[in-house]
């Protein structure tokens, strides 16, 4: 299936590692002209000659901290410099550390709003307008399962990833009509760094190790596995692509079954 993504140009945020490494390969293989940005100069660089050996692709790459507006206005700004325009935009940050509320502080809420909520709204802000002036964009965030059936543990992610998908629907429907869907991604239980990383934080609070988490999650998930960068990636590329013009304002969980909810 061609899904017409060849020449069109991709923003893809939080792409050093884990699911926005492997949506920026993906897209790349799908022909698209792709920047990515992370924090850490070193990390990113290695993914992007990686992600170019696997696709044949040059890669844009810039060192970007997602929390502050200046960053994230520059780096789009160079984008439409080097590309001339900006078609995708992929959201996504690290997570946030697996607290209970007792043990959440002020200062906790303050900086995961700002890499959660507002570095959505960043992106928004400068994508979008350049997105409505050609008339077609796709704007995509990437958060979790949690905000159709909240995690235990997961305080700040249940929260504040809740607010993106407040955010997502609103917007779609206010760029609907400019050839631009927006759309929430919402992975489960994948096999990323981030995962081992929880799994560790559990298992250090419950007394537990980091296995026994996984063999809990594993039995909470009706396929039985946990699922892959490469699997949630190719539900990107799809949303991302003109085929799915029609697809607009939806928060899709891509988790094996995991979510129990109707909707």
């Amino acid at each position: 299936m061609d899904l017409g993504l060849r020449g069109r140009v991709a923003i893809v945020a939080a792409a050093s590692k884990g699911l926005g490494r492997a949506v920026a390969e993906e897209l790349a293989r799908e022909g698209a002209e792709i920047a990515i940005c992370a924090r850490t100069a070193t990390d990113l660089g290695k993914a992007a000659a990686q992600i170019q050996a696997a696709a044949g692709r040059e890669v844009f790459w810039q060192a970007v901290d997602v929390s502050k507006a200046a960053d994230v206005s520059r780096f789009v700004a160079d984008v439409e410099k080097g590309f001339g325009r900006v078609d995708i935009c992929v959201t996504n940050t690290g997570g946030p550390p697996s607290k209970l509320f007792s043990a959440t502080t002020v200062e906790d809420w303050r900086v995961w709003t700002d890499q959660l909520l507002m570095s959505t709204v960043y992106f928004a802000q400068e994508t979008l307008p350049r997105m409505q002036k050609n008339k077609w964009g796709r704007f995509l965030t990437i958060t979790s399962y949690s905000v159709k059936q909240p995690v235990e543990g997961l305080l700040l992610s249940n929260s504040l990833r809740a607010g993106v998908t407040g955010l997502v629907r609103t917007l779609a429907n206010e760029y609907g009509a400019h050839g631009i869907t927006v759309n929430n991604l919402c992975p489960g239980y994948t096999r990323t760094d981030r995962l081992d990383d929880l799994a560790g934080m559990m298992a250090g609070r419950t007394g537990g190790t980091p296995e026994e988490v996984f063999a809990g999650w594993k039995k909470l998930i009706p396929a039985g596995r946990l699922g892959t960068p490469e699997e949630f990636a190719a539900v990107v590329a799809f949303l991302a692509s003109e085929r799915a013009g029609y697809v607009n304002g939806v928060s899709l969980a891509i988790d094996g079954g995991t979510t129990r909810s109707l909707l």
